[in-house]
């Protein structure tokens, strides 16, 4: 009796297709911006900033909401209005809490306490200043939340790399370098609602 020869095809199998990564920004926070600060009023601010939630009454963007239907993990960073962020969006499901996704820290610089700015202009001095001169109050430095960027970026590849969508909900300066880092992985930035709260930027590998 003869048996058939062995089939070998030796083309090369066609590569999995990714999961998008969809970097969305938090809800709108409690505590208001509507104040004019000296830096160290800021200082104190951003750490009421930083362990408040969401201002009441706000609904979810549709958008946002069918993003979240159609993910295959949620994960979200651990500050509270993160958190709020993806409980509101996730319907139930299970959503992974992981403090690699924090915001990049903003400690303002020393001005005379004359000086006054509301919090968003700070928020922009005190970037410039941890950028242009490494400014970081013994917290977190520029290389360093590169590094957890870097580190952030490669674990959402590593999900994506299963086929389907991740949806983070997280805060908009370090979704900003997490993106940057996915371009830099060859990571295509397909769609952008910017940074306003509620916002998603998606990214496909391309």
């Amino acid at each position: 009796m003869t048996l058939p020869a062995a089939s070998h095809d030796l083309s090369p199998a066609a590569p999995a297709s990714h999961g998008a990564i969809i970097l969305a920004r938090h809800g709108e926070p409690a505590l208001s911006r509507k104040c004019l600060l000296t830096s160290d009023q800021y200082r104190d601010w951003w750490a009421r900033y930083e362990v408040g939630g969401l201002l009441a009454g706000q609904v979810p963007p549709p958008e946002l909401l069918a993003t979240a239907a159609g993910a295959g993990a949620i994960v979200a960073s651990t500050r509270p209005r993160a958190q709020e962020t993806a409980l509101a969006i996730a319907a139930g499901r299970e959503v992974v809490f992981d403090a690699l996704f924090i915001e990049a820290p903003l400690p303002p610089p020393h001005f005379p306490a004359w000086f006054k700015l509301p919090p968003k202009y700070w928020g922009a001095v005190a970037r410039f200043w941890w950028h242009a001169f490494d400014h970081h109050d013994g917290q977190e430095t520029r290389v360093q939340a590169e590094a957890r960027a870097e580190a952030a970026a490669q674990a959402l590849i590593a999900r994506a790399e299963a086929g389907q969508d991740v949806l983070v909900l997280a805060h908009g300066y370090f979704n900003h370098m997490v993106g940057r880092r996915l371009k830099a992985d060859g990571w295509s930035l397909v769609m952008n609602q910017g940074f306003r709260y509620w916002s998603q930027r998606r990214y496909e590998k391309r």
